[in-house]
C-alpha cells in the first residue's frame, strides 16, 4: 500500500485537515505500507511559504512521519506530458458567458456544479484575443467509483452531468483533476484517503486515469469535521489552527484521543499511535 496526505499550504492546517492526515496515515501504517507527503502547491498566488514548514510542524508534533515528500510546483514536466495525451482544446469563455450559455439552453444543470455546455468545441465562438483554458473532451460514458470508506457507489456520466473540464486554466496553472491523478499514477498511491467533500470528483479522475492508461486506486472519503454551528472546518472561516494548540501547549496525545472520538472510536482521555493503528483496523478494515 502506498498512501497521502496532499495538504495545501496556504496557511496553518486546521483539525478536519489534521484528522485526515491521521487516517491516511493509520490506514497506511497498519498495511506495513509507504506514507507520503505532497504539498500541492500550483497555485502559487494562495501559497503561503512559511505554512510548509508549519504542516511539517504540525504532523511531527502529533508523531506522523512520512517516507518521501514532494512539491506540486516542482513537478510541472509530468503535467506537460500527461496534457499532451489528451483530446483537449483551448476555451476561452468566461464564467458569465458560461453562464449565459447554460441558461439560453434546454438544459438545466444538474447536480451542484452547472454543466459546461462546450461552447469552446466550436472554434468560431472561441476569441482569439483572450487566454485560452485547456478543457478535456471527456468520453460520453458512464464512469462509477466505489467508495472505501462508506461503500457508496457514484456513478456520472460526464459528458452530461460535468461537461468538458478545465486540464489547465488560461493563465497556466494545470488543473487539480489532471495534476493529482498524474502525481498519484507517478508515485505509484494505491489508496487516496480524503475528505467527503471530493467525493464527486472521483468520476472524472478515475476517467482521466483510464484515458491516460493509469491504474486507478482506491477510494475512500472521510467525514468533514464540522464546527458547533454544524459547518464544516474551514481556514477561510477561521477554523482553529493546530499551530495555535501545538504552540500553546495542548498534549498531542489528548488531541489525537480527541480526533479519533469524533470518529466514534471508542478510545479514552488520550491515545497512542500503535492504539489508534489497531483502532483503525477494527473499525475501518474488518
Amino acid at each position: 500500500m502506498v498512501g497521502r496526505f496532499a495538504p495545501s499550504p496556504t496557511g496553518p492546517m486546521h483539525l478536519g485537515n489534521l484528522r485526515t492526515a491521521l487516517l491516511a496515515w493509520l490506514q497506511v501504517r497498519a498495511a506495513g505500507g509507504r506514507f507520503l507527503l505532497r504539498f500541492e502547491d500550483l497555485d502559487t498566488g494562495r501559497v503561503r511559504g512559511a505554512a510548509y514548514q508549519g504542516t511539517r510542524d504540525d504532523l511531527h508534533w502529533l508523531g506522523l512521519d512520512w517516507d518521501a515528500e514532494y512539491r506540486q510546483s516542482e513537478r510541472l514536466e509530468v503535467y506537460a506530458a500527461a496534457l499532451a495525451r489528451l483530446d483537449t482544446y483551448p476555451c476561452t469563455c468566461t464564467r458569465s458567458e458560461i453562464a449565459a450559455s447554460i441558461q439560453d439552453s434546454a438544459g438545466a444543470p444538474h447536480g451542484h456544479e452547472a454543466v459546461y455546455p462546450g461552447t469552446c468545441r466550436d472554434a468560431a465562438k472561441r476569441h482569439p484575443d483572450r487566454p485560452a483554458a485547456r478543457r478535456w473532451r471527456v468520453p460520453d460514458e458512464t464512469v462509477c467509483v466505489c467508495d472505501g470508506w462508506t461503500g457508496a457507489d457514484l456513478c456520472q456520466n460526464l459528458r452530461r452531468e460535468v461537461g468538458d473540464f478545465v486540464v489547465q486554466r488560461g493563465d497556466g496553472v494545470y488543473a487539480y483533476h489532471l495534476a493529482v491523478v498524474a502525481d498519484d499514477a507517478d508515485m505509484g498511491v494505491t489508496d487516496v484517503l480524503r475528505g467527503a467533500d471530493l467525493w464527486e470528483a472521483a468520476p472524472r479522475q478515475a476517467a482521466l486515469q483510464r484515458a491516460l492508461g493509469y491504474l486507478r486506486p482506491g477510494y475512500w472519503h472521510v467525514p468533514l469535521m464540522t464546527d458547533f454551528g454544524g459547518e464544516r472546518l474551514a481556514k477561510r472561516g477561521g477554523a482553529p489552527s493546530v499551530q495555535a494548540l501545538r504552540e500553546g501547549g495542548a498534549d498531542p496525545g489528548v488531541l489525537r484521543a480527541d480526533l479519533a472520538r469524533s470518529l466514534g472510536w471508542p478510545v479514552g482521555k488520550t491515545a497512542g499511535l500503535d492504539e489508534l493503528i489497531g483502532e483503525f483496523r477494527r473499525s475501518v478494515m474488518n
